[in-house]
């Protein structure tokens, strides 16, 4: 018996004529909403004065109050498209790593040419003094 898919009010996919294999785990899809379809609900949300009505609304369309939510920051923010600052990879943990050892990579760096620039002059008023104990033995001047 082959299977056929509805597309519900909503947007989402639904498989009717057939019972759905208990052995076989369905694949979970990421439900996506469009513009329009957020906008419509937020307005019938608003809508809703009586007891019970958005209750109804979010079983009817099954969503949940998190949505409603989440769209209506992003109607504040201007940003109803849906693509939230959540989206992408994040970052691996070797990624910080790495960028933490660059950072301290340098700091070292910077910290040995000081220490480098200290021991020039360390050497140049070790070989001063050394000229001057030199001049001062050949005078008989004591140190």
């Amino acid at each position: 018996m082959q299977a056929k898919q509805a597309v519900t009010a909503n947007g989402n996919r639904q498989m009717i004529g057939r019972e759905a294999d208990p052995q076989v785990k369905p694949k979970a899809e990421r439900r996506q909403f469009s513009v329009e379809y957020k906008r419509r609900i937020l307005a019938e949300a608003e809508g809703c004065s009586q007891r019970g009505e958005l209750g109804a609304l979010l079983r009817r369309e099954g969503l949940y109050s998190s949505h409603l939510d989440k769209w209506r920051k992003q109607k504040e923010q201007g940003n109803l498209t849906g693509k939230g600052e959540k989206g992408g990879r994040k970052p691996e943990p070797q990624a910080n790593e790495l960028v933490r050892l660059q950072r301290e990579n340098e700091q070292m760096r910077v910290r040995l040419e000081r220490a480098e620039q200290i021991i020039e002059v360390q050497k140049k008023l070790a070989h001063l003094l050394g000229t001057m104990c030199a001049e001062s033995e050949g005078h008989g001047m004591p140190y």
